[in-house]
């Protein structure tokens, strides 16, 4: 967590104890009607505070993508995987990765299924 986060979350807090210190010192006075309207604002300063601190990204944050290459086994071509369907002829375009699997979805047929190793053996 970054230090602009950290510091948002810590007045945030400040913010709310002091809201129900004000809003249970407001019951024990005559005029504590007032004292309701600063524990009103104190906790929406701290609520917005907490909603801001959630969305705020700092310089460096951002997303990264990452790229996944499938290594094919042994002494594979791509020109020898066909579909185990039709039998139409797969390329490298038709294999993805669902869920850490590599899938292969047939561009004749529509069949997916996944790719698996066969013993070398």
């Amino acid at each position: 967590m970054k230090a602009g986060k950290i510091i948002l979350f810590v007045i945030a807090g400040f913010s709310l104890i002091f809201s129900f210190l004000f809003f249970l010192a407001s019951g024990g006075q005559t005029g504590g009607f007032n004292l309701i309207f600063i524990a009103a604002g104190l906790a929406g300063v701290g609520f917005v505070l907490i909603f801001f601190a959630t969305r705020l990204q700092e310089p460096g944050d951002s997303t990264q993508n990452v790229t996944v290459n499938i290594d094919l086994p042994g002494q594979v071509g791509m020109d020898t995987i066909k579909c185990q369907s039709c039998g139409g002829v797969l390329s490298e375009k038709d294999i993805k990765l669902v869920a850490g699997a590599p899938m292969v979805s047939c561009p004749y047929c529509g069949t997916s299924y996944q790719l698996s190793e066969e013993p070398k053996w």
